[in-house]
């Protein structure tokens, strides 16, 4: 291996010109035996010489003790390199946050440290955070309660989530590479590598496995009946494809039942025809027995039939809403990379903007995800306080700010002179998805008006908006879950907000009613019974 010429060179440039604290750290005196320019600026010392004359002999106000210090010091010694970040205080007061980089070497036996400390700048700091944000999406991805896999474009998988493998039998990382065929054999015969190929010249979200039998196989080799949906994504100009894996054996099995129940009917009837003559008492009541039983059947299978749609529907809602924030996630990250030097600071500050606001609209969608397992479940309870609607609707109209468009306008016309008893929280909840509604489906330049009264005991509430309307025939569906009129499905949304309003109208004892038109706007009135506020 070739010697390089100017090692002294370039260890003197380091140490000398580097922006960074560099210090030579005695571990039998306790204290910095050397240490660079760099460092002196960064602590805010004069000079080296009084750095070193410190009678602290410790980095201002770190976040340990002195027994922490040296497990450190001790831990770097036994590893030989430790890297952790630091809040430090330099002498002036100011605080510096870093990271403080530990390597141990020895000099004729003696113990040293080689000491490094970095300040965070503002790209540190955005990197911090999109490392959070990832680590969020690794978290949904992980613990998804449905199997994900997903595929290159020749059909090989890059990623599965922990579900994805128990189902399969397969450690996630052991699936790494394998081709799609693994796990499902028999998907279409010969013709999968054709269907694969249809599949990537247009890309759709699509389910499987409607109008046939589709088998999964296990490590073992055992098969078990399986749901697939697609979707899809691209990164760099690549097509992946998502995978959304249900194991529905217990749904076959549900059939089955069905199936062998329907066939125990029909050779009932047969023998109740063959002894109708002399049975006739005895068949009226048989005949209403099942009867009885088929209406319970019919019920549990149309129950099935709608929990089998709201599957999908929210499979394609949840692939459709996550995959545009994600995209956004994905492309910011990128192009952040590719702005090196410090004054293209702006177009690094405006993609980790995007970064952040894309993380929100997926807080957001799964917030709204555990509000309606919370109400379903029962876990939401009223709590009327006392509330001054005065100050209620500021809090909600700053809720909203972020969502007003150039030119809009939001005017209240709110008479409510005393307090009443009423809960708070969920009345915010209910102003404000009203006032999201209202801002996301109209234009720019128009106003939404707010109107509130308080009679007899009853709060009346409207939100009004200049928007593209709804149509008679979506508006009888409109609270129902996932469901989202026709003329806005490309405005993101999650088709939940409308049917969180009424639960917690329920809960309150009010009502909620809804006058639109197509391109005339929409009034949404809420009404909710109160009792005066008795403290005053």
């Amino acid at each position: 291996m070739a010697t390089f010429p100017y090692p002294d060179a370039l260890a003197d440039l380091f140490y000398t010109q580097g922006p960074d604290l560099v210090g030579l750290y005695d571990l039998a005196l306790g204290w910095f035996t050397q240490v660079n320019p760099a460092g002196v600026r960064l602590l805010g010392y004069a000079s080296e010489a009084e750095f070193l004359a410190d009678p602290d002999h410790s980095l201002r106000a770190p976040p340990w003790t002195g027994a922490q210090w040296q497990a450190l010091c001790d831990r770097a010694q036994h590893e030989g390199r430790v890297q952790v970040q630091a809040n430090i205080r330099r002498q002036t007061g100011e605080a510096l946050r870093g990271y403080l980089e530990l390597a141990y070497f020895e000099v004729e036996s003696r113990p040293l440290l080689l000491i490094r400390l970095s300040a965070q700048g503002r790209l540190q700091q955005a990197e911090r955070e999109l490392a959070h944000s990832v680590r969020r999406f690794e978290a949904v991805f992980t613990n998804a309660t449905i199997g994900i896999i997903v595929c290159d474009q020749p059909g090989s998988i890059v990623s599965a989530n922990q579900l994805a493998g128990q189902l399969f039998g397969y450690e996630p990382e052991v699936l790494l590479g394998q081709p799609i065929e693994v796990l499902v054999p028999g998907a279409a015969g010969r013709r999968h590598e054709q269907l694969r190929e249809s599949f990537n010249a247009y890309p759709q979200v699509r389910s499987m496995g409607g109008h046939r039998a589709l088998l999964g196989q296990r490590h073992d080799g055992t098969v078990f009946p399986v749901e697939v949906s697609l979707s899809y994504f691209h990164l760099d100009e690549e097509l992946y494809v998502v995978a959304y894996i249900l194991d529905i054996s217990l749904k076959k099995a549900a059939e089955q039942e069905l199936l062998a129940q329907h066939q125990q009917v029909a050779r009932l009837n047969a023998d109740l025809e063959q002894q109708v003559a002399d049975r006739t008492h005895a068949l009226l009541v048989t005949l209403g027995q099942l009867e009885k039983r088929t209406a319970e059947l019919t019920q549990a299978l149309a129950a099935e039939q709608e929990l089998g749609e709201l599957k999908s529907r929210f499979v394609s809602m949840a692939s459709h809403e996550f995959r545009t924030p994600l995209t956004a996630v994905l492309t910011s990250a990128d192009l952040i990379g590719s702005y090196p030097s410090g004054e293209q600071q702006p177009q690094r500050l405006r993609h980790v903007e995007r970064i952040r606001t894309s993380v929100k609209q997926l807080n957001d969608i799964l917030e709204e995800f555990l509000s309606v397992g919370r109400i379903e479940e029962g876990r939401i309870e009223t709590h009327p306080t006392r509330l001054d609607l005065a100050s209620l609707l500021p809090q909600a109209l700053a809720d909203v700010q972020s969502l007003v468009k150039p030119g809009q306008t939001i005017a209240w016309q709110v008479h409510c002179p005393t307090p009443v008893q009423l809960d708070a929280s969920l009345l915010h909840k209910i102003l404000v998805n009203l006032l999201s509604n209202a801002l996301k489906y109209s234009p720019a330049g128009s106003t939404v008006t707010v109107r509130g009264t308080c009679h007899e005991q009853v709060l009346t509430l409207s939100v009004t908006d200049e928007g593209v309307g709804i149509s008679a025939e979506d508006q009888a569906h409109l609270f129902e879950r996932f469901f989202r009129a026709r003329n806005v499905s490309t405005v993101p949304g999650t088709g939940l907000g409308l049917y969180i309003i009424a639960r917690y109208l329920d809960l309150m004892g009010g009502t909620i009613a809804l006058q639109s038109a197509l391109g005339q706007g929409t009034t949404v009135t809420i009404t909710v019974p109160y009792e005066n506020d008795i403290t005053d």
